[in-house]
């Protein structure tokens, strides 16, 4: 197996000097983070990881100097330059990634730009690095997408490499359905549609998870089933891994007697003085001018902390070219010197600002001489910096003020929590982190750091590798299960061969696509030919067996030599006889059971009630989906408790709610046919969970299909009702050798 890694960066950035190019390597969490996994030697004895990663190399390359800079990427790296333009970078990087997605999944809703230009360019790059992709992907390749720059990729990739394993990865929150419906409706569609080309999405956090799959829902139409979506033709897993960190490598470095010197340094300068850190990039998500506020409110309600602590802020320059940072940096630098102005004397400075990077060998000395570490954005996917502060305490001394914004929150519990809005809190966490006992930093520290050594950077990433090729090995089960190849042969075989043949087959979903109301699903000219092929065939007995009323499958059917099965079983019209009920029932209870769902038809817009002769349907098919599903719910429940006295059952199917007569259903009214005819052909098709009744009453070797990639047990699946008409079109045109019948279920 070789790991194909995509993100927007590489490893790496290329620069030119006098025509040559040189290779810097890049210092940011997740490539640092999966670099180490990269490289690691695996455990147990086994050869590292094989992988190439792609990525643009962080600089226009000049056409001349392209082939250079991908032989030597290849060679030295193992990574695969994406050349763009850089008016290209322009409309994409700076334009739709910063100016769009970032401010809109962070929260800043106000500062997102909407300009079609910038959409396009998106859909550019990504085709761009959909053709990089298929230059160089192997067939036993696994892929891993990275972060918000790429999230129409993995649609891309799955038209070209269907059975691939494709795993994304988003970095950055994903945003509640009320942010993320701000997008224009062809873009939000796009994105989603293009993530869920992936096997496996993962996410920081729950929330994350929680706000995708609604997303999802809202956009798309999937329910997740404990964070599967079951599409038409494949599943896709929903799940959290929150990133760790190299754990071993700040813990060691920390510990390490060279540093020693630059600890001491840092806390003669400041002697006397309580030390709070904090470092971020230049970014408007990091909440750097709260952080100042907090800190300004925390001196004016304190004056007894006056020449006794000191905030030394280092901010990494980001993403110069984008307007808002220049005029956040210029207001960063305002606050700094009120604030100095203000407390500040001859004798002591209360805030120490520097803007410019520092290196690892510069910030282990930072996180082992403060007394607090300061981490509060206003929102973050994860914050790996709050991590890197506590693995960096080798006497697990220290306090960690982390923002509840922060996705690391969620793991880091031990950690002082603040409201990085709400000043008032500021200030009083910082009192408290100042006054922290010895003995409880210690404690806190010490179970953080237990976690945090468990599950590090390499074990996120083996963990998200290994539930990728866990989806695939499901999805190559469910492959095998496809009625298709050797299979679709077998049974065409017997088909031809057979003198006695039965077919019963679905309706809704099944011959045709399913529709927001039960009226809208009627049979088309294809469909009523192939039927009519089929039916017109003496070897076949054809049945449709359907939840419909009769009165629909009279009207749509009931001119065909072919037998019909309404209700779910309790209405049977054999061929070229009249209806008759399969057993004798009562339809009283309709009387008391009908006001009930009347009343969330009415509590629920877009909610109807369809009536049969002996069941009623509550459908939400057109009705808001989360809303839809939380009335089911309610629905399924009162109606429990009201008719526990009757003879009858309540089922939850696609999008509603049915009530029925109790002992009655698609399978045992299909096995009287069964048993009348004895068949030597078998065949059963449907959708949805009536359907599995169906499925559990014919033999073994009857061909019993499910339409799409819910678990079953029918032998084999199809992708969709396309998927089905092709089938029945291709049987209805086989050679004849005998005669046979054909039923239709549903």
């Amino acid at each position: 197996m070789r790991l194909v890694i995509v993100s927007n960066r590489l490893p790496f950035t290329v620069s030119f000097n006098e025509g040559t190019p040189q290779f810097k390597h890049s210092a940011g969490g997740l490539t640092t983070g999966l670099w180490s996994y990269l490289n690691r030697n695996a455990s147990n004895g086994s050869e590292r990881t094989d992988y190439l990663w792609l990525g643009w190399p962080g600089t226009n390359v000049p056409p001349e100097n392209e082939e250079l800079v991908r032989t030597r990427a290849i060679k030295e790296f193992k990574c695969s330059p994406v050349f763009l333009p850089e008016e290209c970078m322009d409309r994409f990087y700076l334009g739709f990634c910063n100016k769009t997605v970032w401010p809109l999944f962070h929260y800043f809703s106000t500062l997102a730009r909407y300009d079609e230009d910038y959409w396009q360019e998106y859909q550019n790059v990504n085709r761009i690095f959909d053709e990089a992709i298929a230059k160089v992907l192997q067939p036993d390749d696994v892929l891993w997408i990275h972060d918000y720059h790429l999230m129409l990729l993995p649609k891309l990739v799955r038209e070209r490499f269907p059975e691939i394993p494709i795993g994304f990865f988003l970095h950055i929150p994903f945003p509640s359905w009320e942010i993320f419906r701000m997008l224009p409706r062809p873009w939000r569609e796009g994105i989603i549609e293009g993530l869920l080309g992936s096997s496996l999405i993962g996410f920081h956090t729950h929330d994350y998870v929680r706000y995708f799959l609604t997303s999802v829902l809202r956009t798309s139409g999937y329910e997740h089933h404990l964070g599967s979506l079951a599409l038409r033709d494949r599943v896709v897993k929903v799940d959290t891994f929150p990133m760790g960190v190299e754990f071993d490598r700040f813990a060691e470095a920390a510990a390490a007697k060279e540093i020693e010197p630059q600890v001491t340094e840092l806390r003669e300068k400041f002697a006397g003085n309580k030390i709070i850190f904090s470092v971020d990039r230049l970014d408007y998500t990091k909440g750097l001018i709260n952080r100042l506020r907090g800190y300004e409110l925390f001196l004016k309600n304190n004056p007894q902390w006056h020449g006794k602590v000191v905030f030394v802020v280092s901010v990494a320059p980001s993403r110069i070219g984008v307007d808002s940072y220049q005029a956040m940096k210029l207001e960063l630098e305002q606050t700094v010197g009120e604030i100095v102005g203000e407390f500040g004397n001859v004798h002591w400075t209360p805030l120490v600002y520097q803007l410019r990077n520092l290196s690892f060998e510069q910030i282990i000395p930072l996180y082992r001489a403060c007394d607090v570490a300061l981490i509060t954005p206003l929102r973050d996917g994860m914050n790996l910096v709050a991590k890197e502060f506590v693995a960096s305490r080798p006497d697990q001394t220290g306090v960690l003020v982390l923002s509840e914004m922060a996705g690391a929150a969620k793991e880091m519990g031990e950690a002082l929590i603040v409201n990085p809005y709400h000043l008032e809190d500021f200030a009083k966490v910082l009192e408290q982190a100042l006054t922290m006992p010895v003995e409880e930093q210690i404690r806190r520290n010490r179970l953080m750091q237990d976690r945090l050594r468990r599950y590090n950077v390499v074990r996120w990433a083996d963990d998200f590798v290994q539930v990728l090729l866990s989806t695939q090995k499901n999805e190559a089960a469910r492959r095998a299960r496809l009625l298709a190849g050797k299979a679709y042969a077998g049974m065409v075989q017997q088909y031809r061969s057979a003198t006695d043949r039965m077919i019963l087959l679905d309706y809704d979903g099944t011959l045709v696509p399913l529709a927001a109301e039960p009226r809208l699903a009627r049979p088309d000219a294809e469909i009523m030919d192939t039927v009519t092929a089929l039916a017109s065939d003496p070897a076949n007995h054809l049945t449709i067996v359907s939840g419909r009323g009769r009165q629909f499958l009279e009207e749509s059917f009931g001119k065909l030599p072919i037998s019909l099965i309404a209700e779910h079983g309790t209405w049977l019209r054999k061929r070229g006889e009249d209806w008759r009920l399969v057993q004798t029932m009562s339809a009283d209870w309709k009387e008391s059971v009908r006001p009930i769902l009347q009343l969330y038809v009415d509590r629920l817009p877009g909610a109807l009630l369809e009536e049969k002769e002996f069941s009623l349907a509550w459908h939400y098919r057109r009705a808001d989906p989360e809303q839809g599903w939380l009335r089911a719910k309610e629905l399924v429940d009162d109606l429990a408790g009201f008719t526990r006295n009757i003879d009858v059952q309540v089922f939850e199917g696609n999008k509603v709610v049915e009530i029925r007569n109790s002992g009655i259903n698609k399978g045992s009214t299909a096995v009287k046919l069964l048993e009348e005819q004895n068949p030597d052909f078998i065949l059963g098709i449907g959708d949805d969970w009536t359907d599995e009744d169906l499925f559990r009453a014919l033999p073994p070797d009857a061909f019993s299909v499910r339409v799409g990639v819910e678990t079953t047990s029918a032998r084999y699946y199809l992708g969709n009702t396309m998927a089905v008409r092709r089938i029945l079109r291709e049987l209805s045109e086989s050679p004849r050798e005998k005669s046979n019948e054909v039923q239709l279920v549903k």
